[in-house]
């Protein structure tokens, strides 16, 4: 029987296509987002192929450092011989740290040779000051995907853990620890685990990302990490210049840090970082090693297959030189008439919002006049950036070097170009995403849109298209993403990037009434097996619904604009086939 459109717009449009969808094997979705990622993963294999054997090559150095550091990916023969052996200084390095005293003097040197101390770190904008950079911290990564798995309730969080654990006593296999000290540090890397789960924020916490914010001064969080030496750590990266604040996202797993670090705990942290930097290095050393590290994420994504040789080798280096291989595929693959287009779209849909907010019946005025302000100012960042970021110009690859070395020294660079950042300016010029990458963003700290040119494909945008079609399917992404700076969390920023309140009180108590109202009508929603957390998707659905609101507004003011169309295209972009696995996750 077929489904009528006004019965399930989604199942009318895309039922047929979801019953002969297969999911690739070493993946977990297929359609939509998806399709278009696969398209340009096989496009971009191909051209890594030609420049690896020397058929091509471009101006564009960074690419082509890229390129070496995929040639020794690929280069399978000496990853096997190498076996484990590459990742065992830094092991042995941990496992012979005596006490805190001896983390305090290895530290930076460790978290740099790919060891994790027990905080994680980094610098990003000030959200009160988005023209400053600041030094932010946080609690350790867990096992599980998100704190709830850890509940005694949850069969899914103890299958994985299984999982988990399986695949770590195989790897340890390929060490030199004796039978019972690989058993001990397995089973103390689960206690240390365990016991950080219950000091870490789960992910629905994460999720109102404006309590992030908890400026501290150094010497409150120094106290609450001892006997580790925070300001130690910081002048081993900034010697004598260290922030007098810092900006703490996890508070909880901060000042319960120092539970950490009695005599029994320190010896849990050191197997702990011991085993999850071996499991963390797999993904470095040879191929039998690469295959045992994809276990955890098989189960949890239902992968059933590990992605071929080459196509893992590709997206290694995406991860690692986004920025320069995005470049690449916009410069070549991107038209100059696609993207005057698509930024014309931009522009209207701006200006559509302003005039909604000017016709709006419940806001005041003054609120009305900061909402436009930050429309007017937004910045818009299409298609991919003019140049490539200094800093991958460091990240040249050593021919003469391991995978694993080269590898774990373009890491630390990347870590330390990042950590140099905090007494420089905010630099607006860099982009939250790569031109070969097939989604958008909002960056409320920045107040700017990124579409990067992958995106910019049927069905979501193309010049062949309809203007309906295009509005329901790349316009309405774009409404999504301007909505972002008005939803539960980008309504709390102002248009210059600063954790500000802009709105009258009246207004803003009617805001967050409005927003409860969205929260309540999807909380509780039976799906697969489990319930929907309106919290957790209050903002993605706030960009929804402005989305197409203000595509729509657009659509009543076209001569002969085709609504079916406009709809049938909202329902394909959204298109998707998931393994169970993945939707429950």
């Amino acid at each position: 029987m077929t489904t009528r459109l006004q019965d399930d717009l989604y199942e009318a449009i895309n039922g047929e296509t979801i019953a002969k969808l297969e999911i690739p094997g070493d993946r977990p979705v297929a359609g939509g987002f998806s399709e278009l990622d696969m398209n340009v993963e096989k496009l971009m294999l191909n051209e890594f192929a030609a420049f690896a054997k020397g058929e091509k090559t471009t101006d564009i150095k960074e690419m082509m450092y890229a390129v070496e550091m995929y040639k020794k990916y690929v280069d399978v023969d000496t990853r096997n011989k190498l076996g484990v052996k590459p990742v065992m200084p830094i092991l042995n390095k941990i496992k012979n740290l005596k006490d805190v005293d001896d983390l305090n003097k290895h530290a930076l040197e460790i978290e740099l040779e790919g060891a994790s101390v027990p905080f994680s770190f980094g610098v990003e904008p000030d959200s009160s000051d988005a023209t400053k950079n600041s030094f932010i911290i946080l609690g350790p990564s867990i096992i599980l995907p998100d704190t709830t798995y850890y509940d005694e309730a949850n069969q899914a969080g103890k299958q994985l853990l299984e999982v988990w654990k399986n695949m770590a006593k195989s790897i340890l296999a390929y060490t030199d620890l004796s039978d019972s000290d690989k058993d001990l540090y397995l089973e103390d890397t689960l206690k240390f685990d365990l016991l950080i789960s219950k000091k870490v924020k789960s992910q629905l916490e994460w999720a109102d990302y404006v309590k992030n914010y908890n400026p501290m001064k150094v010497e409150d969080v120094a106290n609450y990490m001892k006997p580790f030496d925070f300001k130690g750590f910081l002048k081993s990266i900034y010697k004598d210049n260290i922030p007098e604040e810092v900006i703490v996202y996890d508070p909880k797993a901060i000042k319960e840090m120092n539970g950490y670090f009695n005599e029994e705990n320190f010896t849990l942290y050191k197997h702990w970082c011991y085993v999850q930097t071996l499991v963390k290095s797999t993904s470095l050393l040879s191929e039998d090693l690469v295959k045992l590290g994809y276990t955890y994420k098989g189960a949890l994504y239902g992968i059933t297959e590990i992605p071929v040789l080459e196509k893992r080798a590709y997206q290694f280096v995406s991860s690692m030189y986004a920025e320069p291989i995005g470049v690449y595929y916009g410069r070549t693959y991107f038209g100059e008439e696609a993207k005057k287009d698509v930024v014309s779209l931009v522009k209207k849909i701006i200006e559509t919002y302003k005039m909604r907010v000017k016709k709006n019946n419940f806001l005041e005025e003054k609120t009305k006049e900061k909402a436009i302000l930050k429309l007017s100012t937004i910045v818009i960042k299409m298609g991919y950036p003019d140049f490539v970021n200094e800093v991958y110009s460091k990240l040249v690859v050593d021919k003469d070097s391991s995978f694993f070395d080269s590898a774990t020294s373009v890491r630390a660079k990347l870590v330390m170009n990042n950590l140099e950042k905090l007494y420089k300016p905010v630099d607006r010029s860099e982009w939250a995403m790569p031109g070969h990458m097939v989604n958008a963003c909002y960056n409320p700290s920045a107040n700017d849109i990124t579409f990067p040119a992958a995106i910019l494909q049927k069905p979501f945008y193309s010049i062949d298209q309809t203007i309906s079609q295009n509005l329901g399917g790349i316009g309405a992404v774009i409404g999504h993403e301007i909505s972002h700076a008005f939803d539960n969390n980008g309504a709390q920023f102002d248009e210059k990037g600063n954790l500000s309140n802009w709105w009258t009180e009246r207004d803003y108590q009617g805001f967050k009434e409005s927003t409860q109202k969205m929260i309540e009508q999807f909380d509780g929603i039976p799906f697969h097996g489990g319930k929907v957390k309106g919290e957790l998707v209050v903002s993605e659905n706030i960009a929804d619904n402005g989305g197409v609101a203000v595509t729509l507004e657009i659509m009543h003011n076209i001569k002969n604009a085709n609504f079916k169309e406009y709809f049938e295209n909202w329902a394909r972009i959204w298109c998707q086939k998931a393994r169970e696995e993945y939707i429950l996750l």
